[in-house]
């Protein structure tokens, strides 16, 4: 066993271990504290890999932002643990069953004959002068162009609908105006009745 294998199997067993953590954790706060551990280990898979990019852009944004904020949400709120867990026996035989199925498919494709060490050869070393970075942009803006330009299409659409509804913005046409010539989006002023 070489030493790559052994990172291999310490940064899968890191990533599974806190992965269930996450899922078992009574205190949300922990739970998050175990996302953000599991997406550590998960970027260190990326780096065995060779991608770089993709193993600092977890890091970058999945941890450094997107959990924190929500460390920080779940760290605000007042969330009554024994509320949340009063219908668990209730839903315990569809959660078990839900989890035995997919516990089975995805033994039946893990156990198939696709995967394994020597269907799945480590990737090829690269020369010093590749870069990832520059592969992943010429497929994305080649290859994928359209995917991605709906991506950005829809979180452009996503960011605008969440900055109208947090301002509390409303359309309507002026009075002044004839109607259906001139709609105006107004932003109530604090102090200020509309």
């Amino acid at each position: 066993m070489s030493f790559q294998d052994i990172i291999f199997y310490f940064f899968s067993t890191v990533l599974v271990l806190a992965a269930l953590g996450v899922i078992t954790a009574r205190n949300p706060v922990h739970a998050a504290l175990l996302l953000v551990l599991a997406f550590f280990t998960s970027s260190g898979l990326w780096l065995l890999l060779e991608a770089e990019f993709l193993a600092i852009t977890l890091v970058l944004v999945y941890v450094g932002a997107v959990m924190v904020l929500f460390l920080f949400v779940v760290m605000m709120l007042d969330i009554n643990i024994d509320r949340l867990r009063e219908g668990f026996l209730k839903w315990f035989p569809f959660g078990a069953l839900l989890a035995l199925v997919m516990a089975a498919e995805m033994a039946m494709v893990l156990m198939g004959k696709q995967f394994g060490l020597e269907e799945m050869p480590p990737p090829p070393s690269r020369g010093a002068d590749y870069s990832n970075t520059k592969e992943l942009g010429r497929l994305i803006y080649t290859e994928y162009v359209y995917a991605f330009e709906l991506a950005a299409v829809i979180l452009l659409v996503a960011i605008v609908s969440a900055i109208l509804s947090d301002h509390h913005a409303f359309i309507r046409v002026r009075d002044n105006e004839p109607r259906g010539s001139r709609f105006v989006v107004e932003f109530p002023v604090k102090g200020q009745s509309t």
